[in-house]
C-alpha cells in the first residue's frame, strides 16, 4: 500500500488496491466506465494534495532542529499511535493472518527510510523543491518494475522517464536556491526516497496482494510499528550523539504532531475512501496537484522564493506523469452474438 509523502506509495501499480479498500492481488477486470466525480470527492481530492503538499513545510519546520533521524522518528511514533488509537475507534482487529513481519518490513521501506530522506533534503532544500522531486514517485515506479520486476517499458513510459529528469535538473539547476554540492546532495535525498516508495508498491502487490490481501488500514498502522522499530536504534544513537529535543520549541512540536496526525494517520484514512469512491487511477492524480500545493505552502509560510524554475520543472515532470499514468488505450470487442 502506497503511502507517501506522505505516506502510502503514489508509484505502485494502481491495479492492487482495490475499491474495497483492502490490498489483494490483481485480477484482470472487465473495462467499465470511470465513476463519476461528485463535488464531495473534488474537495477531498484538493484536501489530500493541500495536506500532503503541507508535510514538506513541516517536515522543514522540524528536521533542522531535531536533526533527520529523530524528526523521522518523532513522525512515524506519532502516525503509529494516531493510527491505532482509529483503528481503535473503528473496532478493527490487529489481525495480520501472519503477515507482521512482511507488513513491518515494508514500513521501514515505505516510510521509515523515506520520512529520513526527505528529512535530510529539508537540511538544504526549500520545501517547494522537495514536493516536486516527490512527484518523480511514479517514475521511479517505471525504472524499478522495468529493471527487477519484469515490467514493460512502453515508449511513453520511457519518454516520460527522461522528461522527468530533465524537469529536475532544471529545477536543481537554474531554481532560485543557487546549486551547490548541498543542493544536490538534498535532491539525491528525495529521489531515494522516490526510489522507495516506488519499490514498496512492487514488494506490497508481492508480499500482500499475492498472499491473500490484507486490509489497507491494518497494512498502513502494522508498516508505521515496523518504521519505529525500524528507526528507534538510529534515533537513539543520534540523541546520545546530540540530545536535540530540548531545543525544540513549541512550533516544532505543533509542526511533528500535524505531521504525524493529520500529513501520515488522517491522511492515509482519506486517500481510502478516495480509492473506494472514485478508483484507484482517479486517486492517483493527486500526485500531480502536490507539488503545487508545496511550493506555495512553502513560499507563503516560510518565505521561500519563486521563480520560472518552478513553472518549468514542474512542467516537464507533469507531463512526464501523464505519460507514464496515462491509462493504455482498450481495444474494442466486438459484441458478438448480440443482435
Amino acid at each position: 500500500m502506497r503511502m507517501s509523502e506522505n505516506g502510502l506509495p503514489l508509484g505502485r501499480d494502481a491495479r492492487q488496491i482495490r475499491p474495497s479498500a483492502h490490498i489483494r492481488a490483481p485480477v484482470p477486470d472487465a473495462p467499465s466506465a470511470d465513476p463519476v466525480m461528485t463535488p464531495a470527492d473534488f474537495l477531498r481530492l484538493l484536501s489530500l494534495s493541500a495536506i500532503w503538499g503541507a508535510s514538506f513545510l513541516f517536515i522543514r519546520v522540524g528536521a533542522p532542529v531535531l536533526g533527520p533521524l529523530t524528526a523521522a522518528f518523532v513522525r512515524v511514533v506519532i502516525g503509529a499511535l494516531a493510527l491505532a488509537a482509529i483503528l481503535a475507534v473503528l473496532r478493527i482487529r490487529w489481525d495480520m493472518r501472519g503477515k507482521w513481519v512482511r507488513v513491518m518490513m515494508l514500513g521501514a521501506i515505505n516510510s521509515g527510510i523515506p520520512f529520513v530522506m526527505y528529512s535530510v533534503a529539508a537540511l538544504w532544500l526549500p520545501a517547494g523543491y522537495s514536493a516536486v522531486f516527490n512527484a518523480m514517485t511514479p517514475l521511479m515506479g517505471v525504472l524499478i518494475g522495468a529493471l527487477f520486476f519484469a515490467e514493460r517499458m512502453t515508449l511513453a513510459k520511457a519518454a516520460g522517464v527522461l522528461i522527468g529528469v530533465a524537469g529536475v535538473a532544471v529545477l536543481t539547476r537554474t531554481g532560485p536556491v543557487a546549486f551547490s554540492m548541498e543542493v544536490l546532495l538534498g535532491a539525491l535525498a528525495c529521489l531515494a526516497a522516490t526510489a522507495c516508495y516506488g519499490l514498496a508498491g512492487f514488494l506490497t502487490r508481492r508480499w500482500i496482494g499475492q498472499q491473500g490481501g490484507l486490509d489497507a488500514r491494518l497494512v498502513a498502522a502494522g508498516s508505521m510499528v515496523g518504521a519505529t522499530l525500524f528507526l528507534l536504534p538510529f534515533c537513539v544513537a543520534a540523541l546520545v550523539r546530540e540530545n536535540t529535543l530540548p531545543a525544540a520549541s513549541a512550533g516544532v512540536w505543533a509542526a511533528m504532531a500535524a505531521l504525524g496526525i493529520v500529513c501520515t494517520a488522517l491522511a492515509y484514512i482519506l486517500y481510502f475512501r478516495l480509492i473506494a469512491d472514485i478508483g484507484p487511477v482517479r486517486a492517483l492524480s493527486v500526485t500531480f496537484l502536490i507539488p503545487p500545493f508545496g511550493i506555495v505552502w512553502g513560499a507563503v509560510f516560510l518565505g521561500e522564493s519563486l521563480s520560472w524554475a518552478h513553472a518549468v520543472g514542474g512542467a516537464l515532470i507533469g507531463v512526464a506523469l501523464w505519460l507514464v499514468l496515462r491509462p493504455a488505450a482498450v481495444p474494442a470487442v466486438p459484441a458478438a452474438g448480440r443482435p
